[in-house]
């Protein structure tokens, strides 16, 4: 099992990309060619889902975390020995960190 200090450190970085996904202009011609792809054939519940998907700071952190919780564990070793289903857990945790983020962000975004 990760660190609390590893796992609040992905969590911090999966909030980060999440934001660049969603949010940050670097990727607004990415998101602006998929805006268009789907619009050509609004009824694809594909191109709907894919749409759902980078528009959502949720669905889109959700991913984001495992790709980043993911590569860590590749990258350091901690990958193999231990059960998956710690690695489920993990998961959820580098997740639900990055959800918490992205609820502050929106909600001090309002105040400000």
């Amino acid at each position: 099992m990760l660190s609390l200090t590893a796992l609040a450190l992905l969590g911090l970085a999966g909030y980060r990309g999440t934001q660049l996904a969603v949010h940050d202009t670097i990727l607004d011609p990415v998101r602006d060619r998929i805006i268009a792809w789907h619009e050509r054939r609004q009824t694809s519940p594909v191109r709907s889902a894919v749409v759902a998907l980078i528009s959502c700071v949720y669905c889109m952190g959700w991913w984001v975390s495992v790709a980043i919780l993911a590569t860590y564990l590749l990258a350091t070793g901690h990958w193999t020995g231990t059960p998956l289903v710690v690695h489920g857990l993990e998961w959820l945790a580098v997740a639900g960190l990055a959800v918490l983020l992205n609820r502050l962000d929106d909600t001090l975004g309002r105040i400000g």
